[in-house]
């Protein structure tokens, strides 16, 4: 009997757990989606690009959602049982409130350890593969270089100014300053490159300039060289933009940033020696490995919603009261888990809070539900 009813606890949990962490994770990834379009319309990335690098963020999002979704998930299955009087019939076919306490305990450990394969193996090897597509991508639309009165200079060492867009692919009064070597088809160094109009072929990838010249710095005599020329092409689509190639400490794996704390001579990116890329360094462990051990204190929070509540008054305020303490706590590990690598004390005090706080509110949990059998 024990065993049906915790299936069907536990069917129920979950079913409110993928509800709200996909309706959640939908709303965010749309929002961030529409913001990588840059990678499109400023970097000139493919459009394939964009879509894949999008879809790689989810893990990324589904590691911050988890805990505030088990939150929401536990306090949905709790009123829906009591709702539908089930936890009523629970409690008088002689099943102890602490027995649904252990299982709600239980699946938390569950989802505790999901987070902690999320956060430290699956997020950051998807973030740096993400990165990498990025790095080895090459830009595919010219016209995104081409802005009427702006100076784009989203390919490194190179310049581009348009006076005036003519139509979708035609463009007046063009200006081209490659500093670092970009155009070698053009150039073997420095070079300036006017036109008095140009446009985009059909491909989008190569730059037509009509009626203009270049202005060539030769290295060795530090003269200038000017040829002039009634029509050049200039092929910008094989061309990397400035997008950060280089992975952030979020995109590192969790055994090289291990490695950096351990060996302070390894030559690995994102393991500087300064004290706040050490600070840095340690606060991102411990936001992988520190921030699951909160979602067991936020399933024992949520159980006190199994009480009984005999002041009608004040029982429909009990969901948003739970609710708010288990979100402070969400809140509170994100903002202090920035500051956990600070020093060796404050880590400790980091993990210590959930560690200490979970068996406390156990038994303070205890205690309720045999205070409410004896009286």
């Amino acid at each position: 009997m024990k065993n049906r009813i915790y299936k069907y606890f536990f069917r129920e949990f979950i079913h409110h757990f993928l509800i709200v962490i996909f309706a959640l994770t939908a709303i965010i990834w749309t929002i961030q989606a529409v913001n990588f379009l840059d990678l499109v319309t400023d970097d000139g990335h493919a459009f394939k690009i964009y879509l894949l690098y999008s879809f790689l963020t989810i893990p990324k999002v589904l590691t911050k959602l988890i805990p505030f979704t088990f939150l929401i998930a536990s306090i949905l299955t709790i009123l829906k049982f009591e709702k539908n009087n089930e936890l009523i019939l629970l409690w008088t076919s002689g099943l102890n409130k602490i027995h649904i306490t252990n299982l709600i305990f239980c699946t938390s450990l569950l989802i505790m350890l999901l987070q902690l394969l999320m956060g430290s193996t699956i997020n950051p090897e998807t973030l740096n593969f993400s990165r990498t597509l990025l790095k080895n991508s090459e830009l595919q639309f010219v016209p995104s270089l081409l802005k009427e009165k702006q100076f784009n200079d989203a390919v490194k060492g190179l310049t581009i100014f348009v006076e005036k867009k003519i139509d979708n692919k035609t463009y007046k009064n063009i200006l081209i300053r490659d500093d670092g070597n970009v155009l070698t088809q053009i150039s073997s160094g420095s070079s300036t490159i006017f036109a008095k109009s140009g446009y985009v072929t059909e491909d989008e990838k190569n730059l037509v300039l009509l009626n203009g010249n270049i202005q060539k710095l030769e290295n060795e005599k530090d003269d200038i060289e000017l040829i002039k020329f009634e029509k050049t092409s200039i092929y910008l689509a094989g061309l990397s933009t400035r997008t950060i190639s280089e992975p952030k400490i979020q995109e590192t794996s969790s055994i090289v940033i291990i490695q950096c704390l351990i060996d302070k001579y390894k030559d690995i990116d994102n393991c500087g020696r300064q004290a706040k890329n050490i600070r840095d360094t340690k606060a991102e462990i411990n936001r992988r490995f520190g921030m699951p051990i909160f979602i067991p204190l936020i399933a024992l929070i949520s159980c006190f919603l199994l009480r009984s509540k005999k002041d009608g008054r004040i029982s429909g305020l009990y969901k948003y009261i739970y609710f708010f303490i288990g979100f402070t706590i969400i809140v509170g590990s994100e903002i202090t888990v920035r500051y956990s690598g600070i020093s060796l004390n404050v880590t400790l005090l980091y993990y210590l809070i959930p560690i200490t706080l979970s068996p406390i509110v156990y038994l303070l949990l205890i205690r309720t539900f045999k205070y409410e059998n004896l009286s």
